[in-house]
């Protein structure tokens, strides 16, 4: 029981002797002057080449014909219009010049078309178009 109340003692006197700061976790508070860090955003044509890509290569190896429901693959009807486009291209690919081709072909079209299609920001009617 000794041992347990020095112990108990050690702790309540380590922590009062720790300075309290409004952040709570050590460091100054911030300033007025210090800008808040901006938290880092993906640009549009990176998001929907990833996503392109992503789907492609799963329906593409999967070798499903159908495509799925572009809602809940998080894209726009514009991207799944990509998508499909891509898809058709790689399968024709694939029947020329085997599967690692049409493959390469996803990525290739998929970064390409995003980056058109994202080339001026936000696609003319907006996001979801």
């Amino acid at each position: 029981m000794r041992h347990r109340k020095q112990l108990c003692a050690l702790a309540l006197a380590a922590l009062l002797a720790t300075p309290l700061t409004a952040g709570g976790c050590g460091g100054s508070p911030p300033s007025a002057d210090t800008p808040e860090p901006s938290p880092a955003t993906t640009p549009p044509e990176d998001l929907c080449t990833a996503l392109i890509t992503k789907w492609g290569r799963q329906i593409y190896d999967a070798g499903k014909e159908t495509y799925g429901d572009y809602q809940s693959m998080g894209l726009s009807n514009g991207q799944y219009t990509i998508l499909r486009d891509t898809l058709d291209l790689a399968r024709a690919e694939r029947k020329r010049h085997g599967a690692d081709a049409g493959r390469k072909l996803i990525e290739r079209q998929a970064r390409e078309r995003c980056e058109e299609r994202y080339r001026h920001g936000e696609p003319s009617g907006g996001p979801w178009v």
